[in-house]
């Protein structure tokens, strides 16, 4: 299978990706699948001019001559497509939502209803055989809502989507908090191997992806003295 990795961290040294770097680890313990990692980042991605040029041409490729012409061939031509990045303001790096943005010219203006009545752009790549999958790590404690209003952009984005939200994930570049990061990271791993037998993974191995490492008072405490 060929697998597209969308590092959307600013960072060198990302909290998040260590997470989707053990997932890979087990996703592609065998070696036998095609692993492209972008760190998008360092691309020359500019904003969506809201043109609608690629809905004259319809080849797929954007106007702008820039970094993401190449990433929507290898976006198109993938089997899985992982997001991995830090939330920011209750959503995506701005970065990466550029990039998000401008896989318009991956689809066209004609407009189609689905069977659950939701209106969509009628497609020009076969989005029903690639599956998602989302890691997103915040500094937040598990606070409900955090992550909400990134679910909802990403189930309206994307197809065969699984969503890993993971908070507290500082901790996992502190070195005297390995006992508890240590035990997630090898979590990761292992629902990495789930997910390459099924392109899928449990509700039970997601929540168990998505507990604390620690109690919220514990990280509170430990944040607020670092100051």
């Amino acid at each position: 299978m060929k697998i597209l990795v969308l590092n959307g961290s600013p960072k060198k040294k990302s909290d998040t990706f260590r997470l989707t770097d053990a997932f890979l680890k087990g996703l592609n313990k065998d070696g036998k699948h095609d692993v492209t990692i972008i760190d998008v980042i360092d691309k020359n991605i500019a904003p969506c001019r809201g043109c609608f040029g690629c809905w004259q041409q319809l080849d797929g490729h954007c106007m702008i001559q820039d970094d993401q012409n190449a990433i929507l061939d290898l976006y198109r031509d993938s089997d899985i497509i992982i997001w991995s990045f830090p939330l920011y303001v209750y959503g995506m790096p701005s970065h990466l939502k550029a990039l998000l943005d401008r896989t318009i010219p991956l689809v066209q203006m004609k407009m189609v209803q689905m069977p659950d009545g939701t209106v969509r752009h009628e497609p020009l790549a076969d989005f029903s055989r690639i599956h998602t999958l989302v890691i997103s790590g915040c500094g937040f404690p598990d606070w409900e809502g955090n992550f909400d209003g990134l679910k909802i952009q990403c189930k309206n984005s994307f197809g065969n989507l699984d969503m890993v939200c993971v908070p507290e994930t500082p901790l996992l570049n502190v070195p005297h908090a390995a006992p508890f990061a240590d035990p997630l990271l090898e979590r990761f791993t292992k629902a990495g191997e789930e997910y390459e037998a099924s392109l899928t993974l449990s509700p039970e191995t997601i929540a168990e992806l998505e507990r604390p490492m620690i109690p919220a008072e514990d990280y509170i405490r430990n944040v607020n003295r670092s100051l």
